[in-house]
């Protein structure tokens, strides 16, 4: 099995995060989709649903999505994979599948977060 290079990801662990993203980022559009949902439902005004609310919950989850998704690397797999965990967009089963080294330095990451 390759050793990893200084920081970056081991290998096994950066195929399933590369595998498991497109999951988790398919869950981000379906979570941003859903309050968009909520949010065209409200009593509020068309007007205060749509550039006060709608504009507003694209333009700051399109950032989060960025930052969560664009532009993959090894050197940052670890966090982008923390901040996806952090964000719940993997199941408990599909976080285990990575090995105990990636699960705690992703659990390490996460609370130095919070």
């Amino acid at each position: 099995m390759p050793v990893a290079r200084g920081y970056d990801i081991p290998e096994r662990d950066w195929k399933l995060f590369r595998q498991l993203q497109p999951i988790a980022l398919e869950r981000f559009c379906e979570n941003v989709l859903s309050a968009i949902h909520d949010i065209s439902r409200s009593n509020q005004s068309a007007h205060e649903r749509y550039p006060l609310r709608v504009f507003k919950t694209v333009r700051d989850q399109d950032k989060e999505l960025a930052t969560l998704f664009n532009n993959p690397r090894r050197s940052n797999a670890w966090l982008q994979l923390s901040l996806i965990h952090s964000h719940e967009l993997l199941t408990l089963e599909e976080m285990q599948r990575f090995s105990p080294e990636t699960q705690q330095r992703v659990s390490e990451l996460a609370k130095l977060r919070i």
